[in-house]
Order: C-alpha cells, then structure tokens, then sequence
C-alpha cells in the first residue's frame, strides 16, 4: 500500500481509539518462568509419587500372589497358586469397580484419552481426587495381575496433581494446560528416565501446540522428572540390552515393510479395544462390575501363561534379547494380547503402553523369525527386530510417531536401532491413516463427538500483516472503529474484531503522526485465509514439463 497524502491524519474528531486492552504477548515473558518453577516442583513432588506407585504395585503383587508382605520387586509369573489364580485379578477388580462406583468414574480407562479431554473441553480442570485414586486403583489392578504397565497410571496421576496445582494458581485455561501436560510427562519421564521422549509426548497428544512457552516448563518438567528417576530407580536403560548392529541398506528396507505390516495390525488392535468397549456396553449389569468380568479372562490366560500378568517390564527385556523361544514369542503376541484387550475394555484402570510395546515386541521378533526361516540369507537382527516392532506398534496405535522412535532409544540405549526405528514407524504411522480414523488415544473422546488436533500447521494470518489488505473508506466510515498499526499480524487484527464485536478496524501507519491508511475487514481476513489454503492445495506442473508433454502429444499424434 503507497504511504502518500492519501493517507488521512488521525483526528480526535473522527472517534477512533486504540486497541489498548488487547496486549501482544512476547514469546517468552515472566509467566513462563513462573510457570517453569511451578512444573518443576510438580515434578519433584511426581516423581516421588512414581516411586510410591511402584512400591504400592509390589506390595500388592507380593500379598496377593505370595501372601507376603513386601515391597521387594516381584511379578505373579513365579506364582504356585494353580486355579486359584484365577481369582486373584477378579477380587482386586471388584474394588476397582467399587472405587470407580463410589469415588470417581474418572479412573477408569488408561488416562491420556481423558486427559486430553479435560484439555480440549473442561479447561485443563481434573478433579483433584483422581490424584489420590488413579494411583491406588492402578496399583490394585496391576499388583493383582492386571496386564498393564505403571506408566499409564503414572501419566494420569501427574497430569490430574498438574491440574490441580493449576487450579489453585491464578494462571489461565491456556497456561494450566501446559501445567497440566507437563505433571503428565514427567510422570512418564519419572518412571522411565526418557525426558525427550516424554516432551515429545506431550507434543503429539496432549498441548496441541508448539510454542516457547509451552515446550519451555514441559521440558524442564520432564529434565526434573529424569533426575528423580536417577535418584530413585538408577541410572542404567529400563530395558537395557545387548548391542545390536547397525543395519544395512537391504535391511533397512526389510524393516520398514515389517512396519508395514505392525502399522495393519496395530491399527485392527486399536478398534478391538473399542469392540471389546461396545460389547460390554451391551450387558445387562451395571458398569462397576464389567472390570471383574473382564478380569475372568486375565486369570484363565493367567492360569496358562502367568508371565502374562501384572506389569510385564521383564517380557520386554526379554524380547529385546532376540533369544527367546517361539512358544513364548507367541504367547506373549497373542495371549498377552488377549487379556489386555478384555480387560482395559472392560473399563478398569490401567495403561497401553507397555502392553503395546510387548505385543509389538513379540510380533516384530515373530516376523523375523519367519523372514529368517523363508530367507536365511536376509541380514536382519531379530533383537533389532523385536525392537522396531514394540515401537512401530505404538506408533501405529497412537500415531505418536516422534514419540515411539526417541522411547525405543532413550529405554534401550541402542543407538543403532535410530534408522531401522524411523523406517518402521514411519512406515506404521503412514499405514494407520489409511486403516482408521483416529487412534487408540483418540477414538474414545472422537465417537463422544469430541475433535481432537491433528496437525499443527503454521499460523496463516500471522505471515500477513493489516497494511497488506487495506481498502481506503470515506472518513465517516472509520467512526467508533478501534485501530491496530499496519505492521500488526491479522492474527492479532481478527483479536481486536472479536474483542470489541466489531467487523472491521481503521489501520494507521506506524509513524509518531500515526496516519489512517485505510480499514480492514474480516471479510477481507477471511479472503485472504481461504486463498492462501487453496495455494496450499494447488498443484501447478513447472512450465518446461507442460511444454515437453504439449511436444510430447505431438509427436505421438504425428506418430
């Protein structure tokens, strides 16, 4: 737009006034220190409840299975109850029941679906009790045999303890869910010393943005969460394993048509859970009791195959040894699979991560073993193939892709796993759009009618400025208008318009006269944004291809 004598001196007499009470925030301000303190106290205070989760799993484990009290490290696969066993997970379901019934409903499932609910609908706001019965109810799940890990549980704890500390802060909506995400992460981080893959974590599934002011207390959270996991668990890999080599070209592509192949059956694993959910949405009986039905089947195919109770960290270090037999790697494919999809259906408190990762383990390593017998020759590693699967199943499950890769390599150690890891998530991550709509995170919220992020795409207003789209008016039109400068974003211009419930602004210059230059329209906004998405979406052949296709058509009508 010319800066010249069209433009009009801003005058008293033709009633404009600033903007004032809508200030641009800077990236990076006091709040987000005041915010980082705070998450990382959070995280401390997170940190010490993972360790207390973990003891109260082992203290039930040894009580329940072994009639001892203890907090030592213990899991029910050792276990000589026989047939009795098979009541072990239905008596402590039926107090999860109970907890759900009678304390909140809220703990029920495996706690980022609901905490990404609370974010998009609720505020960020979780009820601060779920603080206090999320941990307990999924210590009694797990500690009576419930075939998840503690990091589900974990997640939801440090998310609701973030939440709450957030509403009793005076912060907004927008800041108590960076609270609320980095008390989550840092859960996760706590208990498995992965403090980048739980920032991404928070990326993919929970912020839904990606800003300074966001990433900056998540991260510190999650550093915080890490240093407690030292303190508290140790310093080597949670799945620590032998040094695996590092692919070849031929491999690489072996591996990611592997991912392939996980990216279909994670994606049929994710709307299992939800069948398992309809079907018993369908029973006759109320819903407390649904988690000790489920429980029936955890006992019967814990009767059969113990090592599939309880948390299961060991199978997974089992798997990552690439030597186990082909009876167990099936097992824990399918068995596994079986009483983790009944029971998390049946709505008792537990997590998917760690299941995911054990029956991804299993399949990759099981995948491998058939290539291997089909074709002895191809140069794939099964330890390195029990590893891409337990991450690609994952990623395909719940389309964290960043999150599955940097897990896998932040819990193994294994630095030569990084390219077989981003083929085959890459590769499960790019089959899972074409087999569902959502995730394994998502669906749940999504058939509530909740939508749920998925993508995060520059901001197009704030690349356009206001001098960029103004049109001259005569001088009565700029009465009772509020002004923004012509340098100012659209993104901030469309602000100002909702804020003072008007559909147009006066743009003045940004020199000490401060000149009207024009109005800008939200019509004119909206023009702009529609346009600049259908670029986005244009696709124009260089011009040197049309001509060689004109010559082409040519020649071959000669022809």
């Amino acid at each position: 737009m010319r800066q010249n004598s069209d433009q009009i001196p801003l005058s008293t007499s033709l009633n404009i006034f600033p903007a004032q009470k809508i200030k641009k925030q800077s990236l990076v301000n006091k709040r987000v220190l005041y915010l980082s303190l705070q998450a990382i106290l959070n995280a401390i205070v997170i940190g010490f409840v993972a360790r207390l989760l973990v003891y109260l799993i082992d203290l039930i484990t040894n009580l329940a299975f072994y009639g001892k009290f203890s907090i030592e490290p213990a899991s029910p696969a050792r276990n000589g109850l026989g047939l009795a066993v098979i009541f072990i997970p239905v008596a402590g379901s039926i107090i999860v029941g109970f907890i759900a019934r009678y304390g909140s409903k809220a703990i029920r499932g495996h706690g980022i679906p609901e905490a990404m609910e609370k974010i998009i609908l609720d505020d960020s706001k979780i009820p601060p009790s779920i603080t206090f019965l999320k941990p307990l109810s999924a210590a009694i799940s797990i500690g009576t045999g419930g075939p998840f890990g503690a990091e589900g549980p974990i997640i939801a704890t440090g998310g609701a303890f973030g939440s709450f500390t957030g509403q009793i802060m005076h912060i907004s909506a927008s800041e108590r869910k960076i609270i609320l995400s980095a008390g989550a992460c840092a859960g996760m981080s706590a208990i498995f010393g992965s403090p980048l893959a739980a920032v991404l974590l928070a990326i993919e599934l929970l912020l839904f943005e990606f800003s300074p002011k966001s990433i900056i207390p998540v991260a510190l959270a999650c550093v915080t969460g890490a240093a407690m996991h030292l303190l508290l668990f140790g310093s080597s890999p949670v799945f620590a394993m032998s040094a695996i080599p590092v692919a070849s070209g031929g491999s690489l592509i072996i591996y990611a048509a592997m991912g392939l192949v996980i990216g279909v059956i994670a994606s049929l694993i994710s709307k299992s859970v939800y069948a398992v959910e309809d079907a018993f949405e369908k029973l006759p009986i109320h819903w407390m009791w649904w988690p000790a039905i489920g429980a029936i089947a955890v006992g019967i195919v814990g009767y059969f195959a113990p090592f599939t109770m309880g948390v299961g960290y060991e199978n997974i270090q089992h798997l990552l040894s690439g030597k186990l037999p082909l009876t167990l790697l099936i097992s824990l494919c399918f068995l596994k699979y079986i009483s983790w999809v009944i029971s998390l259906g049946s709505g008792t408190s537990g997590g998917t991560l760690a299941p995911l990762f054990t029956i991804g383990g299993a399949l990759g390593a099981l995948l491998g073993v058939a290539l291997l017998n089909m074709f002895p020759s191809l140069q794939i590693n099964l330890a390195t193939a029990a590893l891409i699967g337990m991450a690609a199943m994952f990623a395909g499950a719940s389309r964290a892709l960043l999150t599955s890769i940097v897990f896998a390599l932040e819990t193994t150690g294994q630095s030569n796993g990084l390219l077989p890891l981003l083929a085959a998530c890459a590769a499960a991550y790019f089959v899972s759009f074409f087999m569902m709509k959502g995730s394994i995170m998502t669906e749940k919220i999504q058939r509530r009618g909740v939508s749920t992020p998925d993508e995060y795409e520059a901001d197009l207003l704030k690349h356009a400025r206001a001098k960029d789209l103004i049109t001259v008016a005569a001088d009565n039109d700029y009465n009772g208008l509020p002004f923004v400068y012509a340098t100012d974003d659209l993104s901030f211009c469309m602000e100002v318009m909702g804020r003072y419930e008007t559909d147009a602004v006066a743009v003045v210059s940004n020199t000490p006269d401060q000149k009207i230059m024009g109005k800008l329209t939200s019509s004119a906004i909206v023009k702009h944004y529609s346009r600049q998405k259908e670029l986005q979406h244009s696709y124009n052949s260089p011009k040197h291809i049309k001509r060689l296709l004109v010559r082409g058509r040519r020649i071959m009508n000669k022809a």
